[in-house]
C-alpha cells in the first residue's frame, strides 16, 4: 500500500508521528493509500522553515513572482490529465469534472500572473505644504490554507496563488481524504521556479489544524469546509490575532418562475444538484417553483432526466454523470437523511438509497434522489445534505419564494430562472445571498471577480480570489513624507492640521 508524505522545503518528507489516515478509493470502498498525520512539532518546524524562505521571496519583485505563476500555469496545462486523474482517484468525481476542478483553479493562477497590478499602492502628491503621502501593500509573512476534500485542486490553487504572488509563504493543510493533488501541485510550483520552503504541504487532522491556529508566526488562515468547523477556525484564529476568511456550508435555492424555459430550468437543476454527487458548496439542492403548474411542469421534466443519469466510477468513461460519495460515513448520512424525508412526509419521486453497481457493491454510491412537497421544517430542507438529493419546495408567489430563500440561515449561492428582466433585477438586488445566478444555476464568479457567501456560509470580511484575495494576503503601510527645501530650526510640538 502506498504511503504518502508531506512536502517540506521542496521535497517529499515521510511523516514522523506514526499516525496515519486511510485514503479510500470511493468507488470500491478499498483503502488505496495511507497519509501521515503531522505532530505539533512537525507543523511548527514547517512554519519556521517557511518563515526563513519567505524573507527572500518577499524581496523578489512582483513581476518576477508573476513569472513563476506564468510558468506554473503552463505546467498545469501540460499536466492537466495527470492532475485530473489524481483528483478523480481519491475523490471519486468523473474525469471531466476532475479536469474542471483543475481548470477553475488554473483560472485563478492566470489572474495571479497579473498580480503586480493588484499589489500597487496609492499616492497623493502635495497633500500638504511639501508633503506627499503614499501607501504600499506588503506581504503578511507566513499564511495558511486549510482546504476541503471536494475540490482537491481548485481550492488549494485559490489559496496558494494569491498568497504566494503577494510575497507570502504558505502552509497548506489539504484534506486528509484527498491529499495527493496538493503534493503534485507543490512539485509543479517548484519546477516553475518557486524557492524551496515558500510552499509547505503538511498533512494532518485536527491536531495539525490547531497547531497552525496557535502558531504565532502564522499571520492569516483561509479555510473552506463545513459551517461548524468554519466557525471554530474563525474564532480560534481571531482570538490568536490572525486574519481569517472561513467559508462554510450552504443550502442553495433556485427559484423557477412560471415564465421560465422549463426544459432549460430542468437541465440546470439536474446538473447543479447531482453533479459531483452533490458534494459542492455551490450545488443547487432546493428547487423552488412558483405556482402549482410550474411545480408540476418541473416534476414532469425532472423525473425522466434524473432516472436517466449514469452513475459509476471515473474509470467507466467520460459519459458517467457522477461518481461515489467520499466516505462510507457520508453515504450512510445521506441515506439517513433520505429516510427522514420519507418519514416526515415528503414525496419521494426517485429513490437512490438502494443503488448498487455490479463489481462496485462496496463503493460509496447513492443514486439520484428527488423529493417533492418538501417543507422548511423537514431535516432534508434544514440540513446541508452534500449528496445527490434535490428537494422541491412549492410556493404560491414570487414573494413567498424570495422570503423562503432569504429566511434560510445559509447564504452562499442562489439562482432564479425567469424570462422577466424586472423580476430578475429585483431578485438580484433584494436577496441576502453572496452569489446570485440569473438563468445560471451555479453562479461561481470568474476568477477576476471574487467568491464569497453571506450569513452562516462565510466568516470574515474578505472573499476568496480576485481583488479581495490580494487585500487579505497583504497589509497596508502608509507613509507621510516631507523633504525640506531649507533648514528649519526648532521643533513643533502641537499636532497641527494640514494647511
Amino acid at each position: 500500500m502506498e504511503e504518502l508524505t508531506h512536502y517540506i522545503n521542496g521535497q517529499r518528507v515521510k511523516g514522523g508521528s506514526g499516525r496515519f489516515a486511510d485514503v479510500y478509493n470511493p468507488a470500491t470502498g478499498e483503502v488505496q493509500a495511507k497519509v501521515p498525520l503531522a505532530t505539533i512539532e512537525e507543523v511548527n518546524e514547517a512554519v519556521a522553515k517557511a518563515a526563513e524562505a519567505q524573507v527572500g521571496w518577499a524581496r523578489t519583485n512582483p513581476q518576477r513572482r508573476a513569472r513563476v505563476m506564468m510558468a506554473f500555469g503552463r505546467l498545469i496545462n501540460e499536466n492537466m490529465d495527470m492532475l485530473a486523474e489524481a483528483v478523480s482517484r481519491e475523490h471519486g468525481k468523473t474525469l471531466p469534472d476532475g479536469r474542471g476542478d483543475v481548470q477553475r483553479g488554473l483560472e485563478v493562477i492566470e489572474v495571479c500572473m497579473g498580480a503586480p497590478s493588484l499589489l500597487k499602492g496609492e499616492f497623493t502628491n502635495d497633500g500638504g505644504p511639501g508633503i506627499d503621502l503614499y501607501s504600499m501593500r506588503q506581504p503578511l509573512g507566513v499564511v495558511a490554507g486549510i482546504t476541503p476534500f471536494n475540490f482537491p485542486a481548485m481550492i488549494p490553487l485559490w489559496k496558494m496563488g494569491p498568497a504566494i504572488s503577494a510575497g507570502n509563504a504558505m502552509i497548506l493543510k489539504p484534506s486528509e481524504r484527498c491529499p495527493s493533488t496538493s503534493i503534485l501541485l507543490a512539485e509543479l510550483l517548484k519546477e516553475a521556479g518557486l524557492p524551496d520552503g515558500v510552499l509547505q504541504v503538511v498533512n494532518g487532522d485536527k491536531l495539525a489544524v490547531d497547531a497552525i491556529l496557535d502558531n504565532e508566526t502564522v499571520q492569516a488562515v483561509g479555510f473552506v469546509g463545513s459551517t461548524p468547523i468554519a466557525q471554530y477556525i474563525y474564532g480560534r484564529a481571531a482570538s490568536n490575532g490572525k486574519r481569517a476568511q472561513c467559508f462554510g456550508g450552504a443550502k442553495n435555492h433556485m427559484i423557477v418562475m412560471p415564465d421560465a424555459d422549463m426544459d432549460k430550468a430542468a437541465d440546470a437543476l439536474v446538473g447543479s444538484s447531482m453533479g459531483a454527487a452533490g458534494e459542492r458548496c455551490m450545488a443547487i439542492s432546493v428547487a423552488v417553483p412558483v405556482g402549482e403548474k410550474t411545480a408540476d411542469a418541473l416534476v414532469e421534466r425532472l423525473v425522466p432526466r434524473i432516472e436517466a443519469l449514469k452513475v459509476g466510477p471515473y474509470t467507466a468513461g467520460d459519459d458517467v454523470d457522477y461518481g461515489p460519495l467520499i466516505t462510507k460515513a457520508s453515504q450512510e448520512r445521506v441515506k439517513r437523511l433520505i429516510d427522514s424525508g420519507v418519514e416526515q412526509g415528503a414525496t419521494l419521486l426517485t429513490d437512490g438509497r438502494d443503488f448498487s453497481l455490479q463489481g462496485y457493491e462496496n463503493g460509496f454510491f447513492v443514486g439520484p434522489t428527488y423529493f417533492d412537497n418538501v417543507t422548511p421544517d423537514m431535516d432534508i430542507y434544514k440540513e446541508e445534505i452534500f449528496g445527490p438529493v434535490l428537494s422541491q419546495v412549492r410556493t404560491n408567489s414570487y414573494e413567498e419564494a424570495l422570503k423562503l430563500t432569504m429566511d434560510n440561515e445559509y447564504g452562499n449561492g442562489t439562482s432564479i430562472f425567469t424570462a422577466d428582466g424586472d423580476t430578475a433585477r429585483d431578485f438580484a438586488n433584494r436577496v441576502n445571498v453572496g452569489m446570485v445566478g440569473i438563468n445560471f444555476p451555479i453562479p461561481v464568479p470568474l476568477s477576476y471577480h471574487t467568491f464569497g457567501g453571506w450569513k452562516k456560509s462565510a466568516f470574515g470580511d474578505l472573499n476568496q480570489y480576485g481583488p479581495d484575495a490580494f487585500r487579505f494576503y497583504t497589509k497596508t503601510k502608509t507613509v507621510t513624507a516631507r523633504w525640506f527645501s531649507g533648514i528649519k530650526e526648532g521643533g513643533e510640538f502641537a499636532f497641527k492640521a494640514m494647511e
